[in-house]
């Protein structure tokens, strides 16, 4: 009766189901280390999240997160799909700019917020409130009754959705070391290109055949399974400490400076020239005071905050200037006229050179521990491609078209993740979260700078244009909120087709012309800016070696755990049970002989 019982399981049963987590050691730091900052704050300790995986759990928690941001890429590219269509419901022409606007600022604000609240409250809990917010914001934008219902909801959307990349790659960078994560981010991004590739072609159809409202009503159960799937499937570590710390170390006054800065920045760049003159006291007070603000905000987290939401960074990030998925889509809509359909398609051709980019630079620098060269390449292209696109007019052939978005996206994809791992390895393991979501804010602070002052330039190009034909203010302001009238201009405007055509040329073309210029000059500051600044830095830590043992350990004891499980199994026996039948330790050779035989009547 040696053998164990089910009141008593086996010490191989008891193994096997016991959760089998990565460990790492740590030590106790001392109070020198831990009191104050290099400008004299007191720190405060944060839970280390860092948790390398075995490969295999590596690659599920990778196909978790492609699936988080596929949602993200679905959500932006279904929007930017029926933008010319919510234009035209409810005629706000001149207006239609801020639903992508209003998305970018709360996602450019939030984005500092989630570094650091990662930090302090942990990445899972981030995630499922990012992922509501999209859900909800989708879900309200879609039963908005005024332009200005559709704006308020895409910025509670963007609150959300807007940070699913950044959150992601902070989840990344704890669970794979630096130099290997270009190779897994390929997992992220073989997910996405799903999205990528039919995300503005379905979007077109969603808005041809059901109405603009289902491109946002059709994300709200994606993100709900994509939710469920996540916490399912991401294997993180829970922080620590009293939530009475954790909310009473949160940067309050960073985060209202943050707010207050792009806002009065962004503000009068939207209006400038289109509701108020540049030179009005609006224009130029608001300005003013968003510059205000952020200085305030530059001093406040360097010598006030506690807990700062910008890392200290020994190198400039860039940020990627991304008007193309919104603008060029514009420029097919109501520049050249193409359907939503068409419009999709056409974008493909930026959106797969730069995942294909992408990928090949996340190899690179895993096989090579060099970026500095990939992100000189990609700004280069990108300077040359977005120069190209401006020269495009509606009696250009079709093809250079797509050949200049081809180049343009692989120059885009090159700098992706490549400006993000080279941020990564300036800092320390315990700012990671935050110099990613600090990178990430500098790139949406961009594509917002560049999406209001896109709008401004074209709205102002359209305005001219048709002050320069002597076109009345009514009609004008007619036609800004409604373009599509240009096409097919009724009788009551009083315009010829000569005259329409004439505007469209003039107006449109020439204003989108201005905005792939300006895009063009941006590349080629960051690049020369890089070829100064950028300069290399080892993508391996000291720490791991020693992390990926441990990890590489924990999926060995977690086979092992499922082989006792069997076994524990098969051994263990119930209480009274008869010990002439075979003990436990008898071969299986013996249990299987000595079982009793049933005789079929």
């Amino acid at each position: 009766m040696g053998g164990p019982t089910l009141d008593q399981p086996a010490p191989s049963l008891l193994a096997a189901i016991t959760p089998v987590t990565t460990t790492s050691s740590t030590t106790r730091p001392t109070p020198s280390e831990c009191a104050c900052d290099d400008h004299g704050r007191q720190e405060v300790q944060l839970t280390d999240q860092t948790n390398f995986l075995p490969i295999k759990r590596l690659i599920i928690c990778c196909c978790a997160l492609g699936l988080c941001i596929l949602v993200g890429e679905l959500d932006a590219f279904f929007t930017a799909t029926s933008l010319s269509t919510i234009s035209a419901a409810f005629e706000a022409g001149s207006i239609i700019s801020w639903v992508p606007t209003a998305y970018a600022l709360s996602s450019t604000c939030a984005t500092t917020l989630y570094g650091r609240f990662s930090d302090i409250f942990g990445r899972k809990t981030m995630l499922s409130v990012a992922l509501t917010l999209l859900m909800v914001g989708n879900l309200s934008a879609g039963f908005s009754k005024s332009i200005l219902q559709v704006i308020i909801s895409r910025g509670v959307a963007g609150a959300g959705g807007g940070v699913l990349l950044t959150l992601s790659q902070i989840i990344l960078s704890d669970v794979v070391s630096l130099r290997d994560r270009g190779k897994y981010q390929t997992i992220m991004a073989s997910i996405n290109l799903l999205g990528v590739a039919v995300g503005p072609v379905i979007g077109g159809m969603i808005v041809q055949k059901a109405g603009w409202q289902w491109t946002f009503w059709v994300i709200v159960p994606l993100a709900l399974c994509v939710l469920i799937t996540a916490n399912l499937a991401l294997p993180l570590k829970p922080v620590q400490g009293s939530t009475k710390e954790k909310l009473l170390s949160i940067d309050l006054l960073g985060s209202g400076l943050t707010l207050v800065g792009c806002t009065l920045i962004l503000l009068p760049l939207i209006w400038g020239g289109v509701t108020f003159a540049w030179s009005s006291p609006i224009v130029l007070g608001t300005l003013s005071g968003g510059f205000v603000a952020s200085v305030l905000f530059v001093l406040w987290e360097w010598k006030g905050a506690k807990l700062p939401i910008v890392p200290d960074v020994n190198q400039s990030i860039f940020s990627d200037i991304q008007l193309f998925a919104v603008y060029t889509l514009l420029l097919f809509a109501l520049a050249l006229g193409y359907n939503p359909i068409h419009s999709g398609i056409l974008l493909i051709a930026v959106l797969i050179p730069q995942l294909v980019a992408n990928q090949a630079s996340g190899q690179i620098m895993s096989r090579t521990g060099r970026y500095r060269i990939i992100i000189l390449i990609g700004y280069a292209t990108l300077s040359i491609a977005c120069g190209l696109i401006s020269t495009f007019t509606p009696h250009t052939h079709r093809g250079f078209l797509v050949f200049f978005m081809l180049l343009s996206g692989a120059g885009s994809g090159q700098t992706f993740q490549t400006i993000t791992v080279a941020a990564q390895a300036t800092v320390p393991r315990k700012d990671m979260a935050v110099v990613t979501a600090f990178r990430n804010f500098l790139r949406l602070l961009g594509g917002t700078l560049g999406l209001a002052i896109a709008s401004a330039i074209i709205n102002n190009t359209l305005r001219g244009s048709m002050q320069d034909n002597a076109i009345s203010d009514e009609i004008i302001y007619r036609i800004v909120d409604k373009p599509t009238l240009l096409y097919h201009p009724p009788p009551t405007l009083g315009l010829s087709r000569e005259l329409a055509n004439t505007i469209l040329y003039d107006g449109y073309i020439k204003g989108f012309a201005r905005v792939f210029i300006l895009n063009a000059g941006l590349a080629a500051i960051a690049f020369m800016t890089s070829v100064v600044l950028i300069k290399e830095t080892s993508l391996t830590r000291e720490d791991d070696q020693r992390r990926k043992e441990e990890a590489t350990g924990a999926g060995d004891e977690e086979k092992i755990g499922h082989t006792q499980f069997r076994e524990g199994c098969n051994t263990a026996v119930l209480p009274n049970h008869d010990s002439s039948l075979g003990g436990p330790s008898d071969p299986p050779e013996k249990l299987a002989n000595d079982r009793p035989r049933r005789t079929v009547r």
